[in-house]
Parts: C-alpha cells; structure tokens; sequence
C-alpha cells in the first residue's frame, strides 16, 4: 500500500501549485487520468473534477488564464479538459477547449514553424513544450478538428532535424533559431547539455501523439513513431547498470556532481511501458526496463520519515536564459535545486503507476 497511501496523502487537502492555470498542476491532473481510466477509483475523477469545477465558467472562459504572456506551458493542463466532457457531458468544458484552441491557433511561431517557448524567449524551441501544446492539439484534430496531423508532425520533423546528435543519438535541451542567445552555438542554435526531464518530456509527447492520432493518420503516426523508436534507442544507452534509471545531464554519468534524477526517470520508465502496450516497440525488453525504473524509484527513492512518505531527487526546475541567465552547461543542470515531492515527479509517478500494474495488480499493492 506504500504507493497508494502516498498518492492519496498528496491529493488529500492538495494546493493548486500555482494561482494561475499551470502545467504543475497538469501533471497532477493528468497523473489523476490515468489512474482513474486504470483503476476506476472515484477519488481520482473527483479530484479533476473539483480542482476544474471553480476555474471553468459557463461561457468557458477558463477564469486563472494568465492571457498578459504567451506561454506554450499554459496549454499542458487543457488535455484534461477533454476528460472533463467526456465524463460530465457539461458543455462548459466543449466551450473552455475552444478557449484554449483559439490561443493556439495564433500563437507564435519560430520561422520553422514551431511553436514559440514563451514570450520572454523568442525564437526558441524547447523539448518540454512539445508535451505542453502537442498532445492537446492532436486531442483537437482528432475530436472536433479536421483531423489534419501534419502541422504537428512537421514541428517534431523540425526538432528531429535540428535538435537531434548522432554522436550522443540524443537530443539538446534547447534550439535558439535566431542564434543570438548566450547559451547558444553561433553556428547551431543548439543548447549544450542534454537534460533528462527535457528528454522525457519530448518522448512522453511522442508516445502520447502516437496513442491519440492511432490509426487516424498512418503516415504521421509511423513518421512520429519512427521518431520515438530512435530516441528510445538513443536514450537506453545510458541507463545506470545497476538501478536503471537516468541521470540529470544524460551522458555525465561519470560526474560526481551528477545524480540519478526521478522525475526524468520516471518519465522514461512511463515512455517505455507505454510504448510497447501501444504497440510501437515490439519486445517487452522495453516494458521490462520501464517496470524496473518504477520499481526502483518506489524503493529507494520513495522514503519513509517519522511516517511521511516523500518522492525524493527532483529537479526543481531547468531553463535557459533569459540573457546570461541558465547558460545549459552540465554546471548549470548540476546546481539546480534538488526537491522532493514536486507535482513534475507525483504526476509522472502516477502515470507510470497506472501503465505498469493492471487492477488486480492494484488491490493486491
């Protein structure tokens, strides 16, 4: 029951992370989702449906809609939405899908056509935000667009092409299409380091992408999932040996100031289970090496404290820029703070819960 009594003492009297709409937030709304379509515990719907009930009025306006700055991390917590129609019918949530549509549809773009990180940094793409928009754009398409997949395939084309190191078979963190950022190669655009949570982020949106369109669209679906297969290979070439989980700058296990971080971890762990239950990788290998992240993290890195549970060594938060700021060198992802119990890891680790065990693996917990 360790797992269950620390999810159900996170969402017991759970604070919005932030006070306005959030990815956070997100993650532990999406966490909620997966567990309860697992599951079917009641507890898990309530809790989506009494944090979205006071922000979502009957016009769809979603009321803490920060709309003074684009954000492509404004969008993450709009897949819930979807959710929230399905299962109340209320014509609220239809309206407040529209409301967030309406925003990405004229937010900026590189002049690649990716989507804009944020206001403040111009002309970046950045692994995290193709989870943030992404999956929501293809649950659009896919239940009140046209079902036109290929801007979404174009921008993971444009990442794969620029952002990817065959040296390393991985991806860096971020991509400055100007090239006038600090943090970035002159002659690139490219970030130096490759940070795992950013290399989680973006194979989570593969596998989510590839999950939602299905066989809507053959063509983009094998293209993304051509994509995803390679930065699978890519990645598992650096899982520790002993525990298999991953390190906070991928490929610097070696560095005595880098560590095993989870939330990346459990990310990957969350990619790999999906992805074979989906169908995209074929050998259960790849299930089997998720199941063992899990497992390990629950162990080690879920610790007992004069009766607290806490997920421990998360990431508090990663960047780059803006100006001199977050300069993407393994000393930079190296100092970030070091937190536990961050909804980026409790969300994820719900995720990765509900795609390894099936119920009665559940009672039996």
């Amino acid at each position: 029951m360790k797992i269950k009594k620390y999810i159900y003492g996170i969402l017991d009297g759970y604070k919005n992370f932030k006070n306005y709409w959030n990815y956070e937030d997100g993650c532990i709304l999406s966490g909620c989702m997966h567990m309860y379509e697992a599951s079917g515990e009641k507890i898990y719907r309530d809790f989506i449906l009494k944090y979205l009930d006071p922000l979502i009025s009957e016009d769809g306006t979603i009321r803490n809609f920060d709309n003074s700055k684009y954000s492509i991390d404004s969008f993450n917590s709009g897949k819930i939405l979807f959710f929230a129609y399905d299962q109340t019918g209320e014509d609220r949530y239809r309206k407040a899908i529209e409301y967030l549509w309406v925003r990405l549809k004229i937010y900026p773009r590189t002049s690649e056509g990716n989507f804009i990180h944020k206001s403040i940094y111009p002309d970046q793409v950045w692994l995290d935000g193709l989870y943030m928009a992404q999956p929501f754009y293809a649950l659009y398409e896919k239940y009140f667009g046209s079902g036109d997949y290929s801007d979404i395939l174009n921008q993971f084309l444009n990442v794969r092409a620029n952002m990817y190191i065959d040296e390393k078979c991985l991806y860096c963190h971020g991509y400055d299409t100007a090239r006038v950022q600090p943090w970035a190669d002159k002659k690139s655009g490219l970030s130096e380091s490759f940070w795992l949570r950013s290399a989680g982020w973006y194979m989570m949106a593969l596998v989510d992408i590839i999950d939602i369109i299905d066989k809507c669209d053959n063509i983009c679906s094998r293209e993304l999932s051509r994509i995803f297969i390679e930065a699978v290979e890519g990645i598992i070439k650096y899982e520790d040996e002993k525990t298999g989980m991953y390190y906070q700058v991928i490929d610097k296990g070696e560095d005595s100031r880098n560590y095993m971080e989870t939330s990346g971890s459990l990310m990957i762990a969350y990619s790999l289970m999906k992805g074979y239950r989906s169908g995209i990788l074929k050998s259960k290998d790849y299930y089997y090496k998720g199941k063992r992240i899990f497992d390990y993290v629950t162990e080690e890195k879920l610790t007992e404290k004069e009766g607290k549970l806490s997920l421990t060594d998360i990431c508090c938060s990663a960047g780059l820029g803006p100006g001199e700021e977050r300069d993407g060198s393994p000393e930079y992802y190296f100092s970030e703070k070091i937190v536990s119990d961050d909804p980026k890891g409790i969300g994820v680790l719900m995720m990765a819960y509900a795609g390894c065990i099936n119920e009665s693996d559940m009672q039996e917990e």
